[in-house]
């Protein structure tokens, strides 16, 4: 409303004479409306921003003036000089860096072939950076994942006569000498016990070999125990193989000195020696059965103690595809989506409750089939490397998760200190691989261009920090990163068809919810209030998730609308948001 008293002051000024200007509208909406309307600034722009302007504006300008004031001579240097910025971004370019690309990551299989045991699993570890590696290093490196060298029939005998004293005819019915799958440390062999069960024998594996082994008919990977053989001179070359891995990183170390990860060698050293041993593995897989029984899609094959050892490992035979391939999840009339989310609750499990976690689920070690319900069912195998998480580690990374996704930096800073870093904010973004945004959360689960390219830049330019954050953290929580990884890497190359993060943070409430409740429980006295207080905090962050996802929702239909009305041009990036 006007205020009369103003417009009065206006006109008698007016009928004085005296030269009164009408008030700016800044000046006139503050004294009458309150505050000026944002289209009127309030303040003068900043000096740097006017520089900054003109720099932009004006530095084309003068450039081009000076190119058509120069001689001929100098503007061919000139247009030189621009020619070989903007070759960075030609097709040309690209071409000649996807070739080098190619020819580096041929050499990296082939040197994990002719060496097999240890090389070939650091060649599978890689293959779960697919947000940061080129698609030619994933591509090619993935081939480890189904194939790798094999021993003869000569060898497997030997191995057998030295455990059982016996050949595997005596021990089996049937027994296939040509393996059906062969991986880093061990080479997996069909056979038939004389009650006429089909196992999976696992053998340990090859390193100088002779062939491959390939996956079963139409993309079907049948890698679990029939039975597992271990190459019989691995255990022999193991430390051989360990020693020449520290030669390798020490001399890399002394020409890049940020490169330092002879510690992380040192600390997985013990960790990998388990691999060697099928009996801990065994004994690992029904651990593992024990503690997942309540999720009736988890399939854990039986193991048959009577002909396994340390070298050989007998156990049920599953067949199924591996996780990360879509046609044939799709062929058996499952859904992808579904697929992706039991795959995600199942580790989430382990990481944020249970603390026996599965340190190597990639594609070739979790194949999917189709349950007696017409379900999807996953069956985990490969159990020899676990990693345990006690419970006070667990707490902490439960915190800091649910921290992340609501945003709350102050807990991030407190939870991430409970594990020994200091820089939260970087460890927060190694944990998730992604940006992590403390003002909003993220509009899609799959990595934009942009994204995608930031955190290459992190690797690369922060990478002594982040080597810095690795040193920091419990040895434990090394093997449950690349745990991490390895999953996401997996939700990826299904499509991302389900929000990890979000799931990934509704498991880790519950498991701190349940951590919580089993502490309280032993103290007297504090167990309403204690319960309390957890139902309250898991109410709160189960409404915080609800309200942003149908923020969410609402947002996509909106954008959907405007893109059918033709109000908003529906470019790829927008595309994927609104299919995701």
């Amino acid at each position: 409303m006007w205020r009369p008293s103003q417009v009065c002051h206006f006109h008698s000024a007016l009928l004085r004479g005296r030269p009164k200007p009408w008030p700016s509208p800044t000046a006139f909406f503050r004294r009458n409306l309150g505050a000026p309307p944002a289209r009127w600034p309030s303040r003068p722009q900043p000096l740097w921003k006017k520089a900054l302007s003109a720099t932009v504006l004006g530095a084309p300008l003068l450039l081009g003036v000076r190119y058509l004031m120069a001689e001929p001579q100098e503007r061919r240097r000139m247009r030189l000089v621009v020619d070989g910025i903007g070759r960075f971004s030609s097709p040309g370019y690209l071409e000649v860096m996807s070739a080098c690309h190619q020819r580096a990551a041929d050499a990296l299989v082939a040197g994990a072939i002719s060496n097999g045991g240890l090389y070939v699993k650091l060649g599978q570890g890689l293959c779960s950076f697919n947000h940061l590696l080129p698609p030619e290093y994933i591509k090619t490196l993935r081939v480890l994942e189904d194939r790798a060298l094999t021993r003869g029939f000569r060898e497997v005998d030997e191995l057998f006569l030295e455990d059982f004293r016996a050949p595997p005819h005596e021990l089996f019915q049937e027994f296939d000498y040509q393996p059906i799958a062969a991986a880093s440390l061990a080479q997996v062999h069909r056979a038939r016990l004389h009650d006429g069960t089909v196992v999976a024998v696992k053998v340990r594996g090859a390193p100088l070999g002779h062939r491959w082994g390939h996956p079963g008919a139409g993309g079907q990977s049948s890698l679990q125990p029939p039975v597992q053989v271990q190459y019989i001179d691995l255990r022999d070359r193991f430390d051989g193989d360990i020693h020449t891995l520290e030669l390798l990183l020490q001399l890399v170390e002394l020409m890049h000195p940020s490169f330092g990860f002879s510690w992380v060698l040192q600390d997985l050293k013990g960790t990998l020696a388990q691999e060697l041993d099928f009996e801990n593995e065994g004994r690992n897989a029904e651990r593992c059965a024990r503690e997942l029984q309540h999720f009736r899609y988890v399939v854990v094959p039986r193991v048959h103690w009577d002909v396994s050892s340390k070298r050989v490992l007998t156990a049920e035979f599953c067949e199924g595809c591996k996780v990360n391939d879509v046609e044939a999840i799709k062929t058996m009339g499952l859904a992808v989506r579904d697929i992706a989310e039991k795959l995600i609750k199942v580790f989430a499990e382990q990481i944020f409750y249970t603390g026996f976690v599965h340190s190597d689920p990639h594609p070739g070690n979790v194949l999917v089939r189709k349950g007696p319900d017409g379900k999807g069912q996953l069956v985990l195998l490969d159990h020899g490397l676990y990693q345990f998480l006690d419970e006070k580690d667990r707490s902490a990374l439960c915190q800091l998760w649910r921290a992340i996704i609501l945003r709350d930096e102050a807990a991030m800073k407190a939870h991430a200190a409970e594990l020994g870093v200091q820089d939260y904010f970087l460890f927060s973004e190694v944990l998730m691989q992604r940006p992590v945004r403390l003002g909003q959360l993220w509009r899609s689960h799959l990595l934009s261009r942009e994204e995608a390219a930031y955190m290459q830049d992190m690797a690369r330019e922060h990478f002594e920090e982040v080597m810095a954050v690795l040193k920091a953290l419990p040895r434990s929580m090394l093997l449950v990163l690349r745990n991490l990884n390895t999953v996401r890497a997996i939700n990826t190359a299904l499509g991302a068809p389900v929000d990890r993060y979000f799931l990934m943070a509704k498991s880790a409430v519950r498991g701190w919810s349940r951590l919580a409740g089993a502490t309280c429980q032993n103290v007297y006295g504090a167990s309403l209030l204690r319960h309390t207080r957890v139902i309250w905090e898991s109410f709160k962050f189960e409404a915080a998730l609800r309200l942003e996802t149908l923020s969410m929702r609402i947002t996509a239909l909106l954008v959907r609308v405007l893109v059918h009305l033709g109000l908003m041009p529906k470019t790829k990036g927008l595309y994927e948001y609104l299919e995701t």
